[in-house]
């Protein structure tokens, strides 16, 4: 199951509209703070992380995630608009285990989901 965080509607329907098309089970958490809760309760899979969110950004929602000995070994991916730069080194020290820039491309961030479970199956988590 992935945990889609994403505060904007369209981005949101959207992109789990096309998951679950490819056979994911999506949950959707529209702010950080519902992420955190809801990801300590689901125990996703995977994280699709926005880092632009409301209140509690997606850079402190990750971070929070990776503190806690039940949701860190989440995989978290950023999903962010943020393409300058050095913005993949900011999600990865926040805790990302990978990024991707918006908009979406569809197969390369399926591509990304699969290396993520792959790891984390081959982890045995």
């Amino acid at each position: 199951m992935i945990l889609l965080v994403e505060d904007n509607e369209m981005n949101r329907d959207m992109l789990s509209r096309r998951l679950i098309r490819r056979g994911f089970e999506v949950e959707v958490a529209v702010d950080g703070e519902s992420s955190i809760e809801m990801a300590r309760r689901l125990k996703p899979d995977l994280i699709l992380m926005d880092m632009g969110l409301p209140d509690i950004d997606g850079w402190e929602a990750t971070r929070r995630l990776k503190a806690d000995p039940a949701t860190a070994r989440i995989p978290v991916i950023a999903l962010t608009a943020h393409a300058l730069p050095g913005d993949e080194q900011v999600a990865r020290d926040a805790g990302c285990d990978d990024y991707d820039t918006k908009p979406v491309d569809l197969d390369r961030l399926l591509g990304k989901i699969a290396a993520q479970l792959s790891a984390r199956l081959a982890g045995g988590l």
